[in-house]
C-alpha cells in the first residue's frame, strides 16, 4: 500500500532504503520502524514550511524550539528523582582484567574439545608461575587484546559477553581463574587484575547531571506529544502511526 502524508507520497524505495538505519529482529518490524521514521520527518518537513522555517530537516530544531518550551528542574524535582535514583549518578563498579582467547565454535565438536585442552594446559602454566600470563597471551590468545598481553582495560558490566562477565565480576583482585571459562567465542583463560567498588556521590555533585537528565528527559516527552499532535491533524495513508514512534524520541 502508498504512504503518503496529507497527499505527499513516500515511495517503497526510499522505505526500503532507510530500514539500514533501523536494526529490528525482522525484515518487517525493520520495514515498519523506517516507514513510521520517514512519516514522521514528513511531518515535520511540511510542519517548518508552513512555519516559513524552510523545506528540509536543517529546519528541524528551529521549528522544535519554536514549538516547545520545556522549564528548568526545581530544586526539589531534581532532589527527589536523585534520592530515588543514586544508583544512576555514582560511579559503578569496575574491574581490570585480562584473558587468553583459544578460539573455537561449539558445533565444531572435534576443534572445541581441543580449544578446551590448550586453554587447560595454559591455565596450569598460568597457575605454576603466574608471571608468564602476559607472555601465553601474545603468543596464544586470538584476541586482539592479545597484543597487549590479554589486557581488557576498565570494564563494568554489559561490556562482556555474559558468559565470561560472570566469572570476573565474582573473582578478587589478582585472582586468576583456576579453569577456562567457555564463551561464545571459545575458551578463555582469566585473570583480574583490580577491581572498584561501585561508589555514590553526593547530591551536590550530582546536581548538574540530574537536572540535565531531568530536562533531557521532559524535552523528549514534548517532542513526543508535538509529534502526536501532529499526527492528529494529519492525513495519513498506508501506515497507522503510534504517537512515541519517532527518530527524535530515544
Amino acid at each position: 500500500m502508498t504512504i503518503a502524508v496529507n497527499g505527499v507520497e513516500i515511495p517503497e524505495a526510499v522505505v526500503l532504503a532507510e530500514m539500514q538505519n533501523h536494526p529490528a529482529d525482522s525484515a518487517e518490524e525493520a520495514q515498519r520502524m523506517a516507514a513510521e521514521a520517514l512519516v514522521v520527518r514528513e511531518l515535520l518537513r511540511q510542519e517548518a514550511k508552513a512555519r516559513g522555517l524552510g523545506d528540509d530537516e536543517s529546519a528541524f530544531d528551529a521549528l522544535l524550539a519554536a514549538a516547545i518550551a520545556t522549564p528548568e528542574p526545581d530544586e526539589e524535582t531534581c532532589r527527589r528523582y536523585f534520592d530515588n535514583n543514586r544508583k544512576r549518578f555514582g560511579s559503578p563498579e569496575l574491574f581490570e582484567a585480562q584473558h587468553i582467547l583459544i578460539a573455537a565454535m561449539p558445533e565444531d565438536k572435534p576443534h572445541w574439545s581441543a580449544a578446551k585442552e590448550r586453554a587447560a594446559a595454559l591455565a596450569r602454566a598460568i597457575a605454576a608461575d603466574p608471571g608468564c600470563f602476559e607472555a601465553l597471551a601474545k603468543q596464544h590468545s586470538a584476541c586482539p587484546s592479545g597484543a597487549d598481553g590479554g589486557r581488557l582495560g576498565q570494564i563494568g558490566r554489559g561490556s562482556l559477553v555474559p558468559e565470561l562477565e560472570s566469572y570476573i565480576f565474582a573473582m578478587q583482585a589478582g585472582e586468576t581463574c583456576p579453569v577456562p571459562v567457555a564463551s561464545r567465542y571459545g575458551w578463555h583463560v582469566v585473570r583480574v587484575l583490580a577491581r572498584a567498588p561501585a561508589r555514590e556521590i553526593p547530591y551536590e555533585t550530582a546536581r548538574p547531571r540530574v537536572a540535565e537528565y531531568l530536562t533531557a528527559a521532559s524535552w523528549r516527552r514534548a517532542v513526543s506529544q508535538y509529534i502526536a499532535l501532529l499526527v492528529g491533524r494529519a492525513n495519513i495513508e498506508g501506515l497507522s502511526l503510534r504517537a512515541a514512534s519517532s527518530p527524535l524520541v530515544q
